[in-house]
C-alpha cells in the first residue's frame, strides 16, 4: 500500500468519526497555538526594545551615579558634564534632571515625565522637533520657563502646532510652549514620545532642588573609539570626583550596543521559556493522539484480522496506524498555527509593536507537530501490527 491510499484511508477514517477527530485534534491545535502565539510574543518585544534602544544612537553613552545623598542629590553635576563635553572624543553632552508632574493645558492634563536638559538633548538623544523650535543655550543659561512637548503628550493635551506660544502649566507653574517633537516610538519600558523638555535650571530651581543632575548622556564623536572614550570618561570623572585607585567609583558608564546586546540576551530567553512553557500543552494533546489511538486499535480489532488474513503484513497495519495519528497531528499543527499567528497578531497590534513573523517558527512547530504524531502513535501502531489475526477474527 502506497503513501497516497494509506493517507485517503485515513482521511475516510477521520470523516467516519468527525467529533472524536476534531476533539483528539483540539489538544495539539492549543498546543501549537500557544507555543506560535508566545514565540511571537517574545520575537514582538524583542523587536520593540531592540528598536527603541537603537533609535536613542549606537554611539550613546549613558552615565548614572551609584550614590546617592538623603537630600536626593546624586554624584554627577552639571560641572561634570560641563568637563566631559570639553573632551576631543565626545560629539555633545546632555545632563538630565527630570521628576514626573502634571501637565496641563486649558481643560486637558496628563502625568509625565518632565525632563530638565540642555540644548543638546536633542542631538545626543537622536529627537527631531516636528514643530516650533527646541531648547536653546539662552533658554538654558537664563532658566527660561519654556517647554518642548514629546509628540504623545502634545497629543493627549490637544496641542499642536497651532497652539505653539501659548501657555501650559506644569506643576502649577507656567510655562510658554515652543516646540513639539517628532514621533519616535515607545517601549515596554519608558514611552520616549511622553515627556515634557525644559531648561536644566529651571527643573532644579522650581521641582528638584539643588544643582546634581539624574544622569549624563554623552553623544561619542563618529571618528572616536567607544571602548577609548568610555575610558577617558571614567578617568576624568574619578580625577574631578577625587577618587584615589582604590576607591570605588560613584558612577557607572553604559554603552549603547552593551545595553542592545542584554536586551536582546534577556528577551531571547525569555522567548525560549514561553515556548518551552507552551510546548508542554503540545505533549499533552499529544498524549491524548495516542490515548484515542489505542481505543481505535480497540475498536479495528476484527478488521485488522480480517486485513491480515487476507494477506495485509503486520508493517502495513503499522504504517496504516502511523499515518493516521500523523494526520491527525499535522492538521491540528497546520490549525493551530493559523490561530497561533492571529492571536500573536492581535497582542501585537494592541501592545503597539505591530505582528513579528519568523518563518522559522511556522516551520519548527510543523516539524513538532509530526514528530508528536510519530512519538505518540509509535505504540498504538505497533500494538495494531502485533495483533494475532486468528485472536483478532474470534475478537467481539
Amino acid at each position: 500500500m502506497n503513501a497516497v491510499e494509506l493517507l485517503r484511508l485515513a482521511l475516510s477514517r477521520l470523516r467516519m468519526s468527525r467529533m472524536r477527530a476534531a476533539l483528539t485534534m483540539l489538544g495539539v491545535i492549543i498546543g501549537v497555538a500557544s507555543v506560535v502565539a508566545l514565540v511571537g510574543v517574545g520575537q514582538g518585544t524583542t523587536s520593540n526594545i531592540t528598536s527603541s534602544l537603537a533609535s536613542l544612537g549606537t554611539n550613546l553613552l549613558t552615565i548614572i551615579p551609584t550614590t546617592q545623598s538623603s537630600d536626593g542629590s546624586t554624584s554627577l553635576s552639571l560641572e561634570d558634564a560641563a568637563a566631559i563635553d570639553e573632551l576631543d572624543s565626545v560629539a555633545g553632552v546632555a545632563p538630565e534632571a527630570s521628576t514626573s508632574l502634571t501637565v496641563t493645558a486649558g481643560d486637558e492634563s496628563t502625568d509625565t515625565t518632565v525632563v530638565g536638559t540642555t540644548a543638546a538633548y536633542a542631538s545626543v538623544r537622536a529627537f527631531g522637533v516636528w514643530q516650533g523650535t527646541f531648547l536653546t543655550d539662552v533658554s538654558v543659561v537664563r532658566d527660561l520657563r519654556v517647554a518642548v512637548l514629546g509628540a504623545s503628550t502634545a497629543e493627549t493635551l490637544g496641542l499642536d502646532a497651532d497652539d505653539l506660544g501659548t501657555e501650559i502649566s506644569i506643576g502649577g507653574i507656567p510655562f510658554q510652549l515652543i516646540g513639539i517633537l517628532q514621533p519616535k516610538g515607545g517601549s515596554s519600558f519608558q514611552d520616549q514620545d511622553d515627556q515634557v523638555i525644559v531648561p536644566v535650571g529651571t527643573v532644579q530651581k522650581y521641582f528638584v532642588g539643588g544643582d546634581s543632575v539624574r544622569t549624563i548622556g554623552v553623544s561619542v564623536a563618529p571618528t572616536a573609539d567607544m571602548t577609548a572614550a568610555n575610558a577617558e570618561i571614567t578617568a576624568l570623572l574619578r580625577e574631578l570626583h577625587e577618587l584615589t585607585a582604590t576607591d570605588d567609583a560613584d558612577f557607572a558608564i553604559f554603552d549603547q550596543t552593551q545595553l542592545l546586546a542584554a536586551a536582546s540576551s534577556i528577551s531571547g530567553t525569555l522567548t525560549l521559556l514561553l515556548g518551552g512553557i507552551a510546548s508542554i500543552s503540545l505533549v499533552v494533546g499529544g498524549i491524548g493522539i495516542m490515548n484515542i489511538m489505542l481505543v481505535s486499535v480497540r475498536e479495528r480489532t476484527r478488521e485488522i484480522g480480517i486485513r491480515k488474513a487476507i494477506g495485509a503484513r503486520g508493517r502495513d497495519i503499522l504504517a496504516q496506524f502511523l499515518v493516521e495519528a500523523l494526520t491527525l497531528s499535522l492538521l491540528g499543527g497546520l490549525i493551530g498555527i493559523a490561530v497561533g499567528l492571529g492571536v500573536s497578531a492581535l497582542i501585537g497590534q494592541l501592545a503597539g509593536w505591530g505582528f513579528a513573523f519568523n518563518p522559522s517558527t511556522v516551520v519548527a512547530a510543523v516539524l513538532f507537530s509530526l514528530l508528536v504524531g510519530v512519538v505518540f502513535g509509535v505504540w498504538p501502531a505497533r500494538q495494531a501490527a502485533r495483533l494475532d489475526p486468528i485472536n483478532a477474527l474470534r475478537y467481539e
